[in-house]
């Protein structure tokens, strides 16, 4: 494109979107380490194009930079390694599969030193099925099934975190039962509110997740009034022969830019391992201090790099070990979105588009551009349940016409199937052009669908400038597989 100037901005344009001079630009940051444009102004991944991915694996595709994967894990773990040697001897990096979880990547997070943490049962069999070893995977999750605290019991999962004084008895009595001994570590809430969506904020009281640190102000659920749930629970785990208590865990929520909430939780759960200390002469060894860390999404967001996140935590801990005199704990982290998001990114061909006069906030109208793509909320439905911002670029050309404020959109029957809400996109955009929506690697494959029917994509891995598949396309027999109805017997 041209245009040395920025064109003149929507009305319709959120105060955080200027118009762009170059719409086809790769704002820095956004965007995997492989991604960039060919002399003629296509999209590549590590040099491959991407109308010729498209052709070959057909669209919707999440496409992931393999090499750009392994080396965000690789900068975790050696940042935080870096960070802690000389205060507890290194660091402990637990990839959060949740946000993107295949045999493949699994391997790769523990090819890399990585450890990997799961959510489910089913989380848990992939990390197994992998061949992570057993003892260098977490369990997560708020209401885990006999079955599947039994199957950690017996794969010999090296935490199972647990989330409550229900879940800490109940699982005591499994181990017992079972002849184990379960090595727990305790989520806590350390009432450290997170800037970010509500859905998302996980420390706070009045949520799903962990045992509070504030005490209880009645007798209820097993707690003694007076005292909190968290000091509840580790009265009962260091007194249950069945349970090897190894430290506690805590979680402030996801997408978080700030350094401020991080430190604050490690300071305030260091100050309960201090009661614990005092109380009961125990010093434990192992402190989780989650994940959470935020990534671009738009040109306005500012991810920290992970030696920078390291480094501040380290010297937090620091700071409040040696005020409390606490030996410092082997400290871990989770992240997961900071390693698969910025990884991926999603191809889309463009079908129908058209453009609709739109209210303006200055009481007139505006136009505004519709392009719709053929998936939707079915492949991401984080703009859907989030409000999350996504921004997308040409990717099969460039262009010489005007940005357009455009809406991308899917082709679900929802008004709110949108995928980018607000993005400034060459106005000659149209059916049979490819749109490129970059940090699709986090939250959209794990969370993906068959809404109204449609088939999930595939997944795709390029490492060395070559591309395989790790997730096939799924088909429409797929979709009849689980149907009962004999009438499909064939």
């Amino acid at each position: 494109m041209t245009t040395t100037q920025p064109a003149p901005a929507s009305p319709l344009a959120p105060a955080w979107l200027p118009a762009p001079g170059d719409p086809d630009a790769l704002v820095p940051g956004l965007w995997a380490a492989g991604v960039g444009r060919a002399a003629d102004g296509e999209l590549t991944v590590q040099g491959l194009r991407a109308s010729a991915l498209a052709a070959e694996f057909g669209t919707p595709l999440l496409v992931v930079d393999e090499d750009d994967f392994r080396a965000r894990a690789r900068a975790f773990r050696e940042g935080f390694d870096a960070a802690f040697a000389d205060l507890c001897g290194g660091a402990d990096v637990y990839y959060a599969g949740k946000s993107m979880l295949t045999l493949s990547t699994a391997r790769w997070a523990a090819e890399e030193g990585l450890r990997v943490d799961t959510a489910s049962g089913g989380e848990l069999a992939i990390a197994l099925a992998a061949g992570v070893y057993p003892a260098h995977i977490g369990l997560h999750g708020n209401n885990k099934s006999d079955a599947e605290l039994r199957t950690a019991l017996e794969a010999g999962v090296g935490r199972i975190i647990v989330d409550s004084l229900d879940e800490l008895t109940h699982l005591a009595a499994l181990a017992a039962e079972a002849g184990h001994r379960a090595p727990v570590m305790l989520r806590l809430t350390p009432g450290v509110h997170a800037h970010t969506h509500d859905f998302i904020a996980t420390a706070h009281e009045d949520q799903k997740f962990g045992l509070s640190l504030a005490p209880a102000s009645t007798d209820r659920d097993g707690n003694v009034a007076g005292r909190s749930p968290a000091a509840v629970a580790v009265d009962t785990a260091l007194a249950t022969e069945s349970i090897d208590l190894l430290g506690v865990h805590c979680h402030i929520g996801s997408q978080i830019f700030e350094a401020e909430g991080f430190g604050l939780a490690a300071g305030r759960v260091l100050e309960f391992l201090a009661e614990v200390k005092a109380e009961h002469g125990v010093e434990l060894a192992e402190l989780d201090l989650g994940g959470g860390h935020g990534i671009a999404y738009t040109a306005v967001d500012e991810p920290r790099p992970a030696a920078e996140i390291a480094d501040a935590l380290a010297d937090d801990v620091q700071k409040t070990v040696e005020r409390l005199g606490l030996r410092c704990p082997r400290v871990s982290l989770e992240p997961g979105r900071a390693i698969s998001g910025p990884a991926g990114l999603t191809l889309y061909t463009v079908g129908v588009t058209k453009t609709v006069d739109a209210d303006a906030p200055d009481g007139g109208t505006a136009a505004r551009r519709y392009v719709a793509v053929d998936g939707g909320m079915s492949d991401n439905p984080r703009p859907v349940l989030y409000d999350a911002d996504y921004t997308a670029v040409s990717a099969r050309r460039t262009s010489e016409a005007e940005p357009a404020l455009s809406r991308v959109v899917g082709k679900h029957c929802e008004s709110g199937d949108i995928l980018v809400r607000d993005v400034y996109l060459p106005a000659d955009l149209g059916r049979g052009d490819l749109l490129a929506v970059p940090a699709t690697g986090a939250y959209t494959h794990v969370m993906s669908s068959n809404y109204n029917a449609l088939a999930r994509p595939a997944v795709v891995a390029v490492s060395g400038g070559l591309a395989r598949v790790i997730i096939r396309r799924e088909t429409q027999e797929d979709l009849f597989a689980r149907e009962a109805d004999p009438r499909l017997a064939r």
